[in-house]
């Protein structure tokens, strides 16, 4: 089964003249699909045979809401979706003073294995199609009755592990029938898997990459993110230069900051050597509470010497507020609660035929 959100036109009239039908109809089914449509029979200008027929062969992803959280303190909305096959992912809707930002997920769980993220612990099921990260966006539209301008794939899992499902929904979310969100617009974290932030580099897309880095040497990021057993951060800033050199766009780091394992002042002073002189701006983020770990967020004081520290190198570095805090915003703790509430409930799965998704 063919998950047509997933399509562009080009790829649509290619699909539609197979079923032996003219190549006019592909226009009017991105139309619809632009629009948010979620079945066949809404496509009002289509013929009835071709309705009848394209369920037979295609599906259109859609994300349902399971579960809806709303922040008392800055109204920020938590989203539990659940996809055609009852498999269920995290997105946050967060309003700025310049408008709506949305972060979506992009996998079914993680394989990273990080050990301060609660999706790392639940492992990897499946990776998501572009089709199916449209929908998060499009149904949080719907559901606020809003446009959102900004989007982050910085939720459950790691983008540049389902490379070419994530090139795809990047060409498809800029598409002006459609959501018409630019390249400036988004921002895409990674970890770290170092071949694709070349390909990605390679391509030309102006948006904004954020890499996870949260260690400044190689004996605290392996020991907290596997992925660094594989590209270690030599190999890593190697690729971060490549994709400035290319881009001409500033990166961001993220940087976790856990109280007692990578926030001393040591530490800060071999990041700031780490990345003096690059295009570069520092995210720090008081790590989240995950069930499982003795983590525990780095306090004021820390903060602000961390900074400090940086400063001295000429990086600005900047500690993220805190949205959502009373609503599990962080990605992986409400799918892990509803997980345990409904592990024993098959009922809510909704099985259809779908295509075989594995990881790259």
């Amino acid at each position: 089964m063919i998950d047509i959100k997933s399509l562009t036109i080009p790829e649509i009239e290619e699909f539609i003249q197979n079923l032996g039908q003219p190549k006019f109809r592909a226009k009017q089914i991105a139309d619809w699909l632009g629009k948010g449509v979620c079945s066949f029979e809404d496509m009002r200008n289509l013929p009835a045979n071709l309705i009848t027929k394209l369920p037979q062969y295609c599906y259109i992803s859609v994300a349902t809401i399971e579960k809806k959280l709303i922040s008392r303190y800055d109204k920020t909305v938590k989203y539990l979706f659940s996809f055609n096959d009852g498999e269920c992912v995290e997105s946050v809707v967060m309003k700025y003073h310049h408008g709506y930002t949305i972060c979506i997920s992009t996998q079914v769980g993680c394989r990273m294995g990080c050990t301060f993220c609660a999706t790392g612990q639940q492992g990897l099921t499946r990776v998501l199609t572009s089709g199916e990260m449209l929908a998060q966006i499009e149904t949080a539209q719907r559901d606020l009755g809003v446009r959102i301008s900004n989007v982050v794939l910085m939720g459950m899992g790691e983008p540049l592990d389902n490379f070419s499902n994530v090139v795809k929904f990047l060409q498809l979310v800029s598409m002006k029938n459609g959501l018409n969100i630019g390249g400036r617009h988004i921002t895409l974290s990674t970890c770290g898997v170092v071949p694709n932030i070349y390909k990605l580099a390679d391509m030309g897309f102006q948006l904004t990459l954020s890499i996870s880095l949260h260690a400044p040497d190689d004996e605290i990021r392996s020991r907290t993110m596997p992925i660094n057993k594989a590209y270690n951060i030599e190999e890593l800033m190697a690729a971060v230069r490549y994709y400035i050199k290319k881009t001409s766009r500033r990166v961001s780091f993220e940087y976790a900051m856990i109280d007692g394992v990578n926030d001393t002042d040591e530490c800060a002073n071999k990041l700031g050597r780490l990345i003096q002189g690059m295009l570069c701006h520092v995210n720090l983020i008081p790590v989240n509470s995950v069930k499982g770990t003795s983590y525990r967020k780095s306090n004021g004081d820390r903060l602000r010497k961390f900074t400090e520290n940086l400063a001295k190198y000429g990086i600005t570095a900047t500690v993220r507020r805190t949205l959502g805090s009373d609503i599990d915003a962080s990605c992986g703790q409400l799918k892990g609660k509803y997980r345990e509430e409904n592990k024993a409930d098959d009922t809510k799965v909704r099985k259809i035929p779908n295509s075989v998704l594995k990881a790259e």
